[in-house]
C-alpha cells in the first residue's frame, strides 16, 4: 500500500483522499488481523508452533508497525525525512535501551530497588524481547499520532478498487522477495544433516552481516527514490532522471563493493569468530547478489509508473523459484555457498528480466556501455583483490583510486553542471 499511495498520490487531484483512503484501509485490515489473532491465538499458535502468548506478543508489534506505515509514507511524500530519520532513530534507540535493560541490568538491579523487583520475571528473556518491540512501536504510533488527528476521514469505495488493483501485485511481489531474503537459511536448517546445519547457517548469517553496508546504501537509497520516481513521472523528461540515477546508483554501488573488498580483513572483525573467517569468499559473492538487487529497485520504476505491476509479481515470484530451485539441488552438495550463488542468481535475474521487459514498455536509454565498464572494472578488480592479492592491501587501493579516478574523469562535466546548478 505504500508503493500505491507513492503512486496515486501523484496521478491524483484529491491527494487528501488517497491519504485517507489508504489508511483506513490500513487501519481496517489491521484491526481485523489484530482481533482474528487474538481470538484464534491458540489454533494459530499451534499451526506455526509458536507459544501462543509469544504470538500475542508478535502481533501487536505488527499491527502498530502496520498502521504506522502510511504516515511514514506522506511524510517521504512531503519530504520530511528529518523527522522521518528522527521518528525511525527514537524507535531504534528505545528499542534497543529497553533491550540493555531488562536483559543485563534487570536481574542486578532488582534487588535494589522495589518497584524492578516487581516486575521482574526469571527466564523471561524473549517475552522482554518482544516487550521492547511493542513498546517503541507503540511510542512511534505516539509521534505520529498527530497525522492521525489531522487527517479527514474519507473513504473512495471506487478510488480503493483501484488502489488494490495496483497494490495486490506489489503484494505478491513482497512476499515472493520475503522468500529470496529467507528461504536460504530455512532451506540450510532442513537439507543439511542436523550435526552441521546449526554451524552452516551461523556461518551464512555471520558473513551476511558484511553485505550489509551494500545492503544499508540500496535501503536508503530506495526510501529516497521511490517517491522521486512518482514525483518525476510528470515532468517533461523523466527518463532522462531515471535513467541519470540509475548511473550513479550504480558507480556508488561499486565503490561500496570495492571498499568492502579491499578492507574486508579489517571489517570482518565485525564479526569476532575465528570459524566464520573460513566463509569469507561468499562476502563477495553477495555484495554482487545485492548490488543487483538495488539496480532492480531502479529499474523497476517502468512497472510503478506505467500501473504493470503484475509484471512485479512476475519477476519477483521468478527469482523466488530460482532460489528455490539452486537451494534444493545444490545444498546438499556445497552447504551455504550454493545459498549465496542462488541469491546472486536470483537477483541478476530479476534485474535482467527487469531491464528486458522496461525496453518494450517503457524505453529509457540507459548508458549501458558506460554501466558495463564500470561494473566489469568494479567486479574485476573486486575478484583480484580478494582471491590474489588479499595481503598487499596497498594494491587494493590503488584498485579503488583507479576506479574513482576512472568515474570522476568520465562524470567530471556532468558533475560539475549538477554541482553549479545546484
Amino acid at each position: 500500500m505504500e508503493t500505491t499511495v507513492f503512486r496515486f498520490f501523484t496521478k491524483q487531484d484529491h491527494k487528501d483522499k488517497v491519504i485517507s483512503t489508504a489508511t483506513l484501509s490500513i487501519i481496517f485490515s489491521s484491526l481485523l488481523f489484530l482481533i482474528f489473532s487474538i481470538i484464534f491465538n491458540s489454533e494459530i499458535s499451534n499451526v506455526l508452533d509458536l507459544n501462543p502468548f509469544h504470538y500475542k506478543l508478535i502481533t501487536w508489534v505488527l499491527f502498530f508497525d502496520a498502521i504506522c506505515v502510511i504516515p511514514f509514507a506522506y511524510l517521504r511524500i512531503n519530504k520530511k525525512s528529518i523527522r522521518y530519520a528522527v521518528i525511525k532513530i527514537i524507535n531504534v534507540a528505545v528499542n534497543l535501551c529497553l533491550n540493555v535493560f531488562f536483559l543485563l541490568k534487570l536481574p542486578s538491579w532488582k534487588n535494589d530497588v522495589q518497584f524492578l523487583n516487581s516486575i521482574y520475571v526469571a527466564d523471561f528473556r524473549i517475552e522482554y524481547i518482544f516487550i521492547s518491540f511493542i513498546i517503541s512501536s507503540g511510542l512511534t504510533f505516539l509521534l505520529l499520532s498527530p497525522f492521525f488527528v489531522k487527517l479527514k476521514y474519507q473513504f473512495d469505495a471506487k478510488l480503493w478498487k483501484s488502489m488494490m488493483k495496483y497494490a495486490l501485485p506489489v503484494l505478491v511481489a513482497g512476499l515472493a522477495f520475503s522468500i529470496n531474503e529467507t528461504l536460504d537459511k530455512i532451506l540450510l536448517n532442513y537439507l543439511l544433516p542436523e550435526n552441521i546445519a546449526k554451524s552452516q547457517v551461523g556461518v551464512y548469517a555471520a558473513c551476511y552481516k558484511l553485505a550489509m553496508f551494500m545492503t544499508l546504501f540500496a535501503t536508503a537509497y530506495r526510501l529516497g527514490i521511490e517517491p522521486f520516481f512518482f514525483s518525476h513521472s510528470q515532468t517533461q523528461n523523466p527518463k532522462k532522471a531515471y535513467a541519470l540515477v540509475t548511473k550513479y546508483f550504480v558507480i556508488c554501488g561499486i565503490f561500496i563493493l570495492l571498499f568492502v573488498v579491499v578492507f574486508i580483513d579489517y571489517l570482518k572483525l565485525i564479526i569476532q569468530n575465528d570459524v566464520f573467517y573460513e566463509a569469507l569468499g561468499v562476502v563477495p559473492i553477495l555484495l554482487i547478489a545485492n548490488l543487483c538487487l538495488g539496480v532492480y529497485h531502479n529499474l523497476s520504476v517502468w512497472y510503478k509508473i506505467t500501473d504493470r505491476t503484475k509484471f512485479g509479481a512476475i519477476i519477483s515470484s521468478f527469482g523466488a523459484v530460482v532460489t528455490l530451485a539452486i537451494n534444493i539441488i545444490f545444498i546438499p552438495l556445497y552447504g551455504f555457498k550454493a545459498s549465496a550463488i542462488a541469491t546472486l542468481c536470483a537477483y541478476g535475474s530479476m534485474m535482467l528480466l527487469s531491464y528486458a521487459f522496461s525496453q518494450k514498455y517503457y524505453k529509457i536509454n540507459y548508458p549501458l556501455k558506460r554501466l558495463a565498464i564500470y561494473s566489469l572494472l568494479g567486479i574485476s578488480f573486486s575478484m583480484l583483490s580478494f582471491y590474489f592479492f588479499r595481503a598487499q592491501i596497498w594494491i587494493g587501493i590503488l584498485f579503488i583510486l583507479s576506479y574513482l579516478i576512472l568515474a570522476f574523469s568520465f562524470e567530471k562535466r556532468e558533475l560539475l553542471y549538477y554541482i553549479k546548478k545546484t
